[in-house]
């Protein structure tokens, strides 16, 4: 495997765009009470275990930039368009089909499906853009 130049300041942006755009996409504002109510999540299931929540979060979007970044540095993705490309392949074959394993297993609802799903395309598309174009 070859190395991979990973820089400090677009790496920590992916990682706090990943955070963020969780942070959003699970907010009141958007799709809080929706997915808490498709998920089977109360309020109260959601104040339990909070901090060992954002550190699993914050530990996979540590993980996701990580891999994100050698998959754009492998793909010779230098601007925001091929860097945003990467991040939806890679959201498609991994993540995408992921989730869509988990509907289809669970019997889950579709909207469920895409309110998860949805997030992470968010996320990536940003990530594979930021890491791409400061590269």
């Amino acid at each position: 495997m070859q190395p991979v130049p990973i820089h400090a300041l677009p790496f920590i942006v992916a990682v706090l765009v990943k955070v963020v755009v969780g942070a959003v996409w699970y907010s009141p504002m958007l799709f809080l009470k929706e997915w808490q109510r498709l998920a089977g999540v109360s309020d109260e299931a959601m104040k339990g275990g909070m901090a060992k929540g954002m550190m699993t979060w914050i530990i996979g979007a540590l993980l996701m930039t990580f891999v994100l970044a050698h998959a754009v540095f492998y793909a010779g993705a230098r601007s925001v368009g091929t860097g945003a490309a990467v991040g939806f392949f890679n959201w498609l074959g991994f993540v995408f089909v992921v989730h869509l394993d988990d509907w289809a297993a669970a019997k889950r609802p579709t909207k469920l499906l895409f309110i998860n799903a949805g997030a992470n395309l968010v996320a990536l598309l940003i990530m594979g853009a930021v890491l791409a174009a400061w590269s």
